[in-house]
């Protein structure tokens, strides 16, 4: 009897594949037919143009070691696994710092109208600042890449967290409030049972903008001042005539920063899901 299960157990996942396969068939073919009509135009331009290496020069130029080897190391030179664990380990910490005084402030002036008429010009005002043009300030106070890095990234995404947190906390029914009151909730009950499931959609919202603008942020940051990061794998690229690595790592942002939006978009559904 255990031997029959143990073989029906791949007839039964090949069945499961089989109907997802079916009934996913145009969202999966539509994605393959795009990418291949993207890479044969760009080999046609690169062909035509001479200005920059088609798909098959930048993979046969970056497989060994780039692709096939992404956490090599070689004295000095590291593959694009490593450089990227670099930068996700900024993003992360100033991301971290973003959401977690990004929220807290989006709830208090959210919830203190007057609080919020005061900073809102200045927010408006200072969101607008483009990440890069902070990375002098950034490094006069902190006098080190690595550090000033993490500070673009936090300046850079707290804004949409700060202002979408704060409407959602604006735009909770009233009749929540009135129920808050009449069952005499303390105040982490009204916190955790009210305030925070009805702005998980507006706050996430804004960890999902706020992630997108720290990818971008450190990137630019390292291309300008750094000695790790993909960021600064890139300009090194650039500087030593290698397009074929840059339009790797460019792939490599690509993937990621789609990784990291989706990756939010995840922990959004389940937190939704659980309340």
């Amino acid at each position: 009897m255990a031997t029959r299960a143990a073989a029906n157990v791949p007839s039964s996942f090949l069945a499961n594949v089989s109907i997802y396969l079916q009934k996913n068939s145009r969202k999966l073919i539509a994605p393959v037919i795009g990418f291949t009509v993207a890479l044969f135009v760009w080999q046609v331009f690169s062909t035509v143009t001479k200005a920059l290496p088609g798909p098959i020069e930048v993979v046969q130029q970056t497989w060994d070691p780039f692709i096939i080897s992404p956490f090599f190391k070689e004295g000095d030179d590291k593959g694009l696994g490593w450089q990227a664990l670099a930068s996700l380990q900024r993003v992360a910490i100033g991301y971290t710092l973003a959401a977690v005084i990004g929220i807290a402030v989006g709830v208090l002036i959210g919830a203190i109208p007057i609080a919020y008429e005061a900073v809102d010009p200045m927010f408006q005002i200072l969101r607008t600042v483009p990440p890069l043009a902070w990375l002098p300030i950034a490094l006069a106070i902190f006098k080190d890449s690595g550090p000033a890095g993490i500070f673009i990234i936090f300046i850079t995404a707290i804004w949409p967290i700060v202002y979408n947190t704060a409407l959602g906390v604006q735009q909770m029914p009233q009749d929540y409030k009135n129920v808050a009151k009449v069952l005499r909730l303390s105040g982490s009950e009204y916190f955790f049972s009210i305030l925070l499931p009805s702005i998980v959609p507006f706050m996430f919202t804004g960890l999902k903008l706020g992630i997108g603008l720290a990818w971008l942020a450190i990137v630019a940051a390292e291309m300008l001042r750094g000695d790790t990061g993909i960021g600064f794998f890139i300009w090194n690229s650039y500087n030593s005539g290698s397009l074929s690595e840059v339009i790797l790592a460019l792939f490599y942002i690509g993937i990621i920063g789609f990784l990291l939006d989706k990756l939010i978009g995840y922990f959004a559904s389940f937190v939704s899901t659980d309340k």
